[in-house]
């Protein structure tokens, strides 16, 4: 199975270099991935060296921790548009949901998607940091905010993606929205796996290693 339409190719580390974009374009585009997702003080970089490739921009939002308030994720979002970003991933407000304050989850996500109009939006839970009725919330939250995915994982907190949780994702929102895995996909068969429980995008550095069936024995997102 080709893999690499899948991929949104990851590099998202405080200390990333105008030189590891550089790379990091060239190898999206030899292995035809679908994005690349980096930091927005990246995307006119990767805005010209994607020109004419077909391989999209991907940019956080109020990453990792999805604590900012919604005014400024909304100005990073229309920002982030602005500089030439074609999907957008937003942190969930953690905090809030677990306070039970659904209202601003809400807020906070249909105000981003408001104010992006028809940009992708996937809206990142953290499930590492929630429980399955947590989860289920969220992701009934995000439909209710017109999100166009939901996201498992930022790959800064305790663990990534689960097969456990892109079930019961899957489960929820059936076809109503799209999944993204992200978080600990290092090699060619646990993307299949993923994949073949439901997922429409990976988040991952590794793709490279996935695309080319290499085992990597790191930590990385």
């Amino acid at each position: 199975m080709n893999v690499n339409s899948y991929i949104d190719h990851t590099l998202l580390k405080p200390n990333t270099t105008e030189r590891d974009i550089i790379d990091l374009c060239n190898e999206a585009k030899l292995h035809e991935f679908y994005s690349v997702c980096i930091n927005s003080s990246y995307i006119p970089l990767a805005k010209q060296l994607l020109k004419g490739s077909g391989v999209k921009i991907c940019t956080v939002i109020g990453f990792p921790l999805g604590a900012t308030s919604t005014e400024v994720k909304v100005f990073e979002a229309k920002n982030a548009v602005e500089q030439g970003a074609n999907e957008i991933d937003m942190v969930l407000n953690i905090g809030f949901l677990k306070s039970k304050n659904y209202v601003e989850v809400l807020k906070d996500i249909s105000y981003v998607k408001n104010a992006i109009g028809r940009i992708p939006l996937k809206v990142i839970l953290e499930i590492s940091e929630l429980s399955k009725n947590e989860i289920i919330k969220a992701c009934e939250i995000c439909l209710d905010a017109k999100a166009n995915f939901i996201k498992t994982s930022t790959g800064f907190s305790k663990s990534g993606a689960t097969l456990t949780a892109v079930k019961i994702i899957r489960k929820t929102v059936r076809d109503k929205a799209k999944i993204k895995a992200s978080g600990g996909i290092r090699d060619y068969e646990t993307a299949l796996k993923y994949i073949d429980v439901g997922v429409d995008r990976i988040g991952t550095s590794n793709g490279v290693a996935i695309v080319t069936k290499k085992l990597v024995k790191t930590n990385s997102y």
